[in-house]
């Protein structure tokens, strides 16, 4: 999969030094993996969550961080639309963000 972008990643890590090492596995996993419907991705991520239009939500650090992507299993693209605290990611809306 290709993930875009990265700087949104390296932006949060710099502000939340503990986080890197997990987002940077998240990114290399998933650059490499070749996921074609949610259940692959779920076999590899089995505590993702599944939202509408695509999007996905994953756990980081222990559920400390969340991670919002939106992904075009057909291009195998990989849209970061956020990341951020467990308390952040309660203020918005992962269904349209």
């Amino acid at each position: 999969m290709r993930v875009i972008a990265k700087k949104v990643l390296r932006d949060f890590w710099k502000v939340h030094e503990d986080s890197e090492e997990k987002l940077l596995a998240w990114y290399q996993e998933a650059s490499k993996a070749i996921w074609r419907n949610h259940n692959e991705l779920k076999k590899e991520y089995p505590s993702a969550s599944i939202l509408n239009d695509s999007r996905i939500v994953f756990n980081i650090k222990g559920n400390y961080y969340r991670l919002v992507v939106k992904i075009n299993y057909h291009y195998q693209l990989i849209w970061i639309r956020f990341v951020g605290t467990h308390a952040e990611y309660d203020k918005i809306d992962a269904n349209k963000i």
